[in-house]
């Protein structure tokens, strides 16, 4: 687990543009314990998942908490360790005894029995996948996307032109709280204008009286 000054070392860290490593401990999930990755960022508070560290690899950017990640390195398991113990071979006296034929029943009797043992493949289930848009007064659209507990894409720009051709293939409740919103952010901006061209007639007629 990273204490208080383990964050700042690994802020020290990013600032002087050396990605630090960390390494996942057995409360990290999706990733293998003792896996090693790179610290990219800290999200805004340091709550929860705020470490964005790239596990080694891997393309994505996941999140993880304090409880997660470790400064200290795993042990490596010494050969010795690693390599099985082999047993002592025993030699057993064998009887002869002359096998019984075998009848058609017993036959297929042994056959449904190996169908029975035949090991069977567990399939798991997918990851919940998670998506959450964001809107802002102003029009400005970003997305959320969070894998199982983990949060894989923070605060991603969207433009508003694909998030209008998204409402449209979305349910009509959902399409029309979008479309509100945007039209809201297109009024906003609509003043804005009007205000800005206002000033700018008057800048203009000033000017001239100059002449």
């Amino acid at each position: 687990m990273l204490s208080d000054s383990d964050i700042t070392q690994l802020r020290d860290a990013l600032k002087a543009g050396k990605p630090p490593t960390v390494w996942f401990t057995g409360r990290a999930v999706g990733v293998d314990a003792g896996k090693s990755g790179k610290v990219v960022s800290f999200a805004s508070p340091e709550e929860g998942d705020f470490i964005e560290v790239k596990p080694t690899g891997s393309k994505d950017t996941l999140s993880f908490s304090k409880a997660e990640l470790t400064l200290n390195r795993p042990k490596q398991r010494s050969a010795a360790a690693k390599k099985p113990a082999v047993a002592a071979p025993v030699v057993e006296e064998e009887i002869y005894q002359p096998a019984p034929a075998p009848s058609r029943a017993s036959g297929a009797s042994e056959a449904s029995g190996e169908k029975k043992r035949a090991p069977r493949r567990r399939t798991m289930p997918p990851s919940e996948v998670t998506v959450t848009l964001h809107s802002t007064p102003r029009g400005d659209w970003t997305v959320d996307v969070v894998v199982g507990k983990k949060r894989s894409v923070r605060s991603m720009p969207i433009p508003a032109a694909a998030i209008h051709k998204i409402a449209k293939e979305l349910p009509d409740q959902v399409e029309t709280a979008i479309s509100a919103v945007m039209a809201a952010a297109r009024q906003q901006h609509e003043e804005r204008i009007a205000l800005l061209q206002a000033e700018l007639d008057a800048a203009r007629r000033a000017l001239n009286e100059l002449k």
